[in-house]
């Protein structure tokens, strides 16, 4: 905790018989000057913590007095047995997460031990905050345009640091750091939740009203509870009303739930009490900041998938085969669909479609790469651009690949089909649980896509989550065979085996390899043998931690044009010596 001269003067004042001294006692006392004491209690005596008392005669020295004397409502920790440790950082802001696991709680604790300052100097913030906001006018784009946002923490940084000195007498300089980055957080951030969303291992961040602690969906732990309470139902009701303002929403008793997006692509969505009877809420889906990738699916610690059917899948993105990813609710289906693009030939064109970017292409298909979301209605209903909006209109800027984030009504399902039948390359995520349930939504309510217009889809890879662990796997890749008009049905290829936690195959392919020898001239036996040259490629690049979107990447670019340089690298276990562009 950040205790400063301000809590120093009121510690005196605690201490003071009757609560009160003169400027002197106090200056003399902490070795300040009379000024700086007044100064500081003039500023508290505008908040009603401290009264001011000029005499009248010119001898006597000024009274200060303590009207409300402040405990420490310093944060609790629960103690346990560690499961993990680290620490995160939020714009010159960090703090220690302990993971434990207490005898008195059912689920692991989220411990976030996070910079605090002293009661009396928080209150002496909102002293600051005011000049601050004088100091440094935003107007609205400033704090909804993403790409103005460092100018305006520079701005604010320098404003902020200036101002701690100047009415803060000893304040060290790493202090007024800390402090500056908390005063940034709470006037043009989320408070506190800014150290909390920093946290790479989060996937959602969950605020269930102000009697109960917030949650965290922690990648490889799950749901757990946290130490973290928010002050009160309007804190979180102001929160919610600074997300809607900034992405053009209100969320107000009229209209008590809240869909919005933070400019760094998370979304939110928010209700109030009454519609969510036991306070306010607040949900954050946080956006990847370091994306999975193929390599990250192979290693023994994820083990989302075999290299075999990676290698596989490689070869039928590379061959322009659509693929469909379904899954229920945070099963990896976007994660998934991300690893896939990493594998698409660097000479083609790619529009991504999305209700907000988690698309994460490397940098060597960049150039010609157009990402799309979709835009909420304004206040009055107008403005509103839909993802069927953004198909339609990316079948006209020539395309090679449209990837669709998620499939969700039945004219986006008639677009997408469309697509595949006018000879592009299709990707997109579907909630189901397994294949058969695929095809029973898709050629019944809600889609009703015609059985012949399936057979332009070729494959479904089926991802799979254990809520209880948080463990995600690929459950299945089948392909979709058409044997007639009215027929439809699957040939699995794959299959995840839950008893011993591995991989088979189980059956050979009936479509995927007669398409590519007719569209490739390969045979069977070359086929095969490219998918054991991409398997021999992935394993490699798992032995040397080739990991990131754009370390992946770099070697897919290089191997679309120079494939026996990667081969020979990946035989040899050697590392490569170009990169591409």
């Amino acid at each position: 905790m950040i205790k400063t001269v301000v809590d120093e003067i009121c510690i005196i004042l605690e201490n003071s018989k009757g609560n009160k001294a003169t400027t002197a006692q106090i200056a003399k006392g902490l070795n300040l000057k009379e000024g700086e004491v007044e100064a500081i209690a003039k500023s508290m005596q505008d908040n009603g913590v401290i009264e001011i008392t000029y005499p009248v005669d010119i001898i006597s020295k000024p009274v200060v007095r303590l009207l409300a004397p402040i405990s420490s409502n310093r944060r609790q920790t629960v103690r346990g047995k560690a499961i993990e440790e680290y620490e995160i950082k939020a714009h010159l802001v960090s703090g220690d997460v302990s993971i434990v696991d207490s005898p008195e709680h059912s689920r692991p604790v989220y411990n976030l031990d996070m910079p605090s300052v002293g009661p009396y100097t928080e209150i002496f913030l909102e002293h600051i905050r005011n000049e601050l906001a004088h100091a440094v006018p935003i107007v609205a784009a400033d704090i909804t345009d993403p790409r103005k946002a460092e100018g305006v923490r520079d701005r604010f940084q320098s404003a902020a640091s200036e101002l701690l000195r100047k009415q803060i007498p000893g304040i060290g300089d790493g202090e007024v750091k800390i402090v500056a980055g908390m005063l940034l957080h709470s006037m043009y951030g989320l408070g506190e939740l800014e150290i909390l969303m920093s946290d790479d291992n989060l996937e959602e961040i969950a605020i269930n009203g102000s009697t109960e602690p917030l949650s965290v969906y922690h990648k490889k732990l799950g749901w757990l509870k946290t130490n973290l309470f928010m002050k009160s139902e309007d804190e979180i009701y102001n929160y919610a009303s600074q997300i809607g303002r900034k992405s053009g929403r209100d969320i107000t008793l009229l209209t008590p739930i809240l869909d919005a997006y933070l400019d760094t692509g998370d979304r939110v969505n928010a209700t109030l009490f009454p519609i969510s009877s036991c306070g306010n809420t607040i949900t954050i889906r946080r956006f990847a900041r370091d994306p999975w990738t193929v390599i990250d699916f192979l290693s023994p610690k994820v083990h989302t998938l075999s290299s075999e059917i990676a290698a596989f899948l490689w070869q039928c993105v590379q061959y322009e085969m659509n693929i469909l990813v379904v899954g229920g609710t945070a099963s990896g289906k976007t994660s998934t669909l991300n690893t896939l693009c990493a594998m698409i030939p660097p000479a083609n064109r790619i529009v991504t479609i999305e209700d907000t970017r988690e698309l994460a292409l490397p940098s060597y298909l960049k150039w010609n790469w157009i990402p799309l979301t979709t835009r909420n209605a304004n206040p009055e209903g107008k403005g509103a651009v839909r993802m069927l909006d953004l198909m339609v209109n990316a079948l006209r800027m020539r395309p090679d690949r449209i990837i669709v984030g998620e499939v969700r009504k039945r004219r986006e399902a008639e677009v997408l089909f469309e697509a595949m039948h006018t000879g592009h390359a299709v990707y997109s995520t579907l909630h189901a649980d397994n294949g058969q349930q695929v095809i029973r939504r898709l050629t019944h309510p809600p889609f009703e896509i015609p059985t012949a217009e399936m057979q332009s889809l070729h494959l479904l890879l089926v991802q799979y989550r254990d809520r209880r662990s948080g463990m995600r796997r690929t459950y299945e890749l089948s392909e979709m065979i058409t044997s007639s008009v009215e027929m439809v049905s699957l040939n699995p290829l794959y299959r995840w085996k839950a008893r011993t936690d591995e991989f088979e195959k189980v059956g050979e392919s009936m479509r995927i390899f007669e398409e590519l020898n007719i569209h490739t001239g390969m045979s069977m036996d070359e086929l095969k043998a490219d998918i054991g040259d991409k398997k021999l490629i992935l394993e490699w690049m798992l032995r040397r931690g080739i990991r990131s979107v754009d370390e992946v990447g770099q070697v897919m670019g290089l191997y679309y044009k120079e494939p026996d340089t990667v081969l020979q690298a990946a035989k040899k276990d050697k590392k490569l010596n170009r990169t591409v562009k």
